[in-house]
């Protein structure tokens, strides 16, 4: 979701317009045009209504929800206000929910869009809008530039902030009625739309054999509640939460980072998943769109998985034991991944009968991968396992189906990985966030970059370099390693993604000699970033 804000980033540019990327917006909260604030919120809605009045037919619905981060709940009203005044039907849950929620929302109602009021796993001063178009996909282009060209019309005329609250006086909406803009659109509260997407998750994830026991913590995020009721809709109760991480807190006060791919965001759940002898360790992002899953090893010891490890397990999983409904017909399921995720479901998903698709990062290509799908990932923890339900990534839906298959028996999550690195190659990664000089061109980098690695000068065998089909970056090849170069696009950063991997049945040798190839080649890339030739 491209913003002034890098998600990967605690510096916040002072200057900068706020602009509409392919998603929506994200950016610290605060006063000005480059700030999350009420005028900015009703800037963002009044752009996104006046595009729905080109496309869509007057008094559709659109449904706007947002999180328990600081400044949500009066957000979320300013939304719903502004886009009701445009003459729509605004449905609105009573409280804050999880991102999930109102994505299904939007294919559940038939909504023509929705807006979620979230800034995802960014730090505790952020806030954002995310925005989804009709079946409940994130938007993509042309959407996006539509909506962008009345940002920047709105913009220069000027938008009223509603003055008072659309539900009263109250902080937050009532559990149920309406609320109506004079002589224009409405406001409805739905008290179901939670109970809707807890009762379509359940319907499709079998219940377990032997439920297992389940550490969790939603990050002091909002997917703790609707998680357990999740997961006891299937069976599973025996749940223990993270005590201090359990409750909605805007300020996160127990975490440097409320992002669970950080060590530190999981360290609490791990020491409670080895206290209790959980069989499954889970963490939402504060939002709930995303989800990490820990394991113990043979020797009781904890880690979190990666995301591309979780992925590969998920998709053999789901292509070996299909859900109820899914592969109906004969039409080939498709798993998707994106350039920056591992080549290893490349591997698996011919292997299972399935057909796997590469798509450019971001869940808006991942949903689009082909027909029918059956699964998406994204190596940053995001997966889709009921795109018929959620269009978008789903953190719960996601832990629900991973706690399904761990209680279904067979091979433990460890024995599976080891079976997958036996039948396909063991592959490892390195990824990386590498700075450039203050006032660098990230193209100029990149280029920089791509005329070292392929340069005659190289020591030893010479990469292949390839610019990356659709979007701005280098695609590094050499035998036994690869590694992806891109831009972050706000900020002076190259990010990199390097892998290795082995032959199937891999001797120790092989093992060996895989760690060293990762690291020469992130090595390479490293040096060639910052201007060394090797």
């Amino acid at each position: 979701m491209p913003s002034p804000h890098d998600p990967t980033s605690d510096a916040a540019p002072d200057l900068a317009p706020l602009r509409f990327g392919t998603a929506g917006v994200r950016a610290p909260l605060g006063d000005g045009p480059a700030r999350m604030n009420e005028g900015t919120v009703a800037l963002v809605a009044t752009a996104v209504a006046r595009h729905l009045r080109e496309q869509e037919s007057p008094g559709s619905t659109v449904v706007v929800g947002g999180d328990a981060r600081h400044g949500s709940a009066r957000f979320v009203e300013v939304a719903a206000a502004v886009v009701a005044a445009a003459g729509f039907v605004v449905v609105v849950p009573p409280g804050p929910v999880p991102t999930p929620v109102v994505a299904a929302a939007v294919r559940s109602r038939g909504a023509a869009a929705g807006l979620m009021v979230t800034a995802s796993h960014n730090p505790a001063g952020d806030n954002g809008i995310k925005v989804y178009g009709r079946g409940g996909a994130q938007i993509v282009p042309p959407t996006d530039v539509h909506i962008e060209a009345h940002l920047v019309a709105a913009a220069r005329e000027g938008v009223a902030v509603p003055a008072a609250s659309v539900w009263n006086d109250d902080e937050t909406a009532p559990r149920g009625g309406t609320a109506v803009n004079p002589g224009r659109g409405e406001v409805r509260v739905d008290p179901a739309l939670v109970d809707d997407y807890v009762a379509a998750v359940v319907a499709r994830i079998p219940a377990p054999a032997r439920p297992p026991r389940v550490a969790l913590t939603p990050v002091h995020g909002v997917g703790g509640e609707v998680c357990l009721r999740v997961l006891a809709g299937i069976g599973v109760r025996d749940v223990v939460m993270v005590a201090e991480q359990a409750e909605p807190d805007p300020d996160f006060p127990t975490v440097d980072s409320p992002n669970p791919e950080r060590a530190q965001t999981t360290e609490r759940l791990l020491a409670l998943a080895a206290e209790i002898e959980a069989d499954v360790a889970i963490a939402l992002d504060p939002d709930a769109d995303r989800c990490a899953v820990g394991v113990a090893g043979p020797d009781g010891r904890w880690r979190m998985l990666d995301g591309d490890e979780t992925g590969a397990v998920l998709a053999d999983h789901l292509l070996r034991a299909p859900l109820p409904g899914a592969g109906a017909g004969r039409s080939t399921p498709v798993v998707a991944s994106t350039i920056v995720s591992s080549r290893l479901p490349s591997l698996i998903v011919p292997a299972r009968g399935g057909r796997h698709v590469q798509t450019l990062t971001g869940f808006k290509w991942l949903v689009r991968a082909g027909r029918p799908l059956r699964y998406a990932y994204e190596e940053a923890i995001g997966h889709c396992v009921l795109p018929e339900v959620v269009a978008d990534k789903d953190g719960i839906s996601a832990a629900a189906l991973w706690c399904a298959m761990v209680g279904a028996g067979g091979p433990a999550v460890g024995e599976r990985l080891d079976a997958l690195g036996r039948e396909f190659g063991v592959h490892v990664r390195r990824n990386e966030t590498l700075p450039l000089a203050v006032g660098a061109d990230p193209a100029v980098a990149l280029a920089g970059a791509a005329a070292l690695l392929g340069g005659a000068g190289n020591r030893g065998a010479r990469p292949a370099v390839h610019s990356l089909d659709g979007t701005a970056g280098l695609r590094v090849d050499i035998d036994g390693a690869r590694a992806v170069i891109r831009p972050s696009g706000t900020e002076p950063l190259l990010k990199t993604y390097v892998e290795a991997w082995t032959p199937p049945e891999p001797s120790p040798a092989d093992r060996a000699g895989v760690e060293h190839r990762l690291a020469r080649l992130a090595d390479r890339v490293a040096d060639a970033i910052a201007g060394r030739a090797r």
